[in-house]
């Protein structure tokens, strides 16, 4: 099995609770990677009997670091319309919140469509060397990570830079065909904004990822399993938080995802 598979797999114990546990290839420095979090919760409204339609939000809100082990997984759609879906789902580990999430599930009708964001130039990702950091977090281990414009801090003593921005090629290490909890964990993959922009490790960590889908499966299906084009950047930094915005791509120029983020940081 998949290792993205290992770790969003749950079993269920009543109707909409799931019981769930963290998986080790998916650790960050504190608790598991978020982007994991995000997937195994948006695999609970998937999994739920009374689930409409597919994904078009999730906003996770990460109010503590989740132990290594168990914990548990409600799910439950909170209003359901004729076309849409709004689910609330909480992660708890013994009586406490660790982490909870809104959903809005949606079917998706045709219409006339179009696309303001811009794909951007980019080498292929055959030809951008995959990153190599020794002391890199152990779920970095789980994507193949190719960094575009060198924006990656290597050593945490290069010169402060003046934005950051980053661009990258992504997809799941082993190989698998792309589908909704692998979109919603990949939206987190990129690095921490402060540390691209000040070429340095600081503590941080994300408070709240909204994630938007604006593709299908039948999109997602087309991709398969090559990579994702990323494109990451912030917009202010102050009083120990700042907020990061991000597009995913297909290879093609469709636009897959976007997400936002707030982080807390240190230093």
């Amino acid at each position: 099995m998949h290792p993205l598979d290992e770790a969003i797999a749950m079993q269920p114990v009543a109707p909409g609770v799931y019981a769930a546990n963290t998986h080790p290839g998916y650790a960050n420095a504190v608790g598991p990677f978020g982007g994991i979090t995000a997937a195994q919760l948006l695999n609970a409204a998937l999994l739920h009997d009374e689930r409409l339609g597919e994904p078009v939000s999730q906003t996770v809100h990460f109010a503590a670091p989740i132990a290594d082990g168990p914990f548990r997984i409600e799910a439950r759609p909170v209003r359901t319309n004729r076309s849409t879906q709004h689910w609330l789902i909480n992660a708890l580990q013994g009586d406490k919140l660790v982490a909870m999430a809104t959903a809005v599930f949606a079917i998706r009708r045709q219409t006339w469509s179009g696309t303001d964001a811009k794909f951007p130039d980019a080498p292929s990702p055959e030809s951008v060397a995959a990153m190599e950091w020794d002391k890199r977090p152990e779920f970095t281990h789980r994507y193949d990570l190719r960094y575009i414009d060198d924006s990656l801090p290597k050593t945490f003593t290069e010169p402060e830079r003046d934005n950051g921005a980053s661009q990258l090629w992504v997809r799941d290490v082993p190989e698998r065909p792309l589908d909704f909890p692998a979109l919603a964990s990949i939206c987190d993959v990129f690095f921490p904004r402060v540390m691209i922009r000040r070429q340095r490790w600081l503590p941080i960590g994300t408070v709240t990822l909204t994630s938007y889908f604006h593709a299908d499966s039948h999109m997602l299906g087309r991709v398969g399993n090559r990579h994702l084009l990323g494109v990451a950047r912030a917009q202010a930094y102050r009083d120990g938080f700042f907020d990061q915005s991000a597009e995913v791509w297909s290879p093609e120029g469709e636009l897959l995802a976007t997400s936002h983020q707030l982080v807390y940081f240190k230093g």
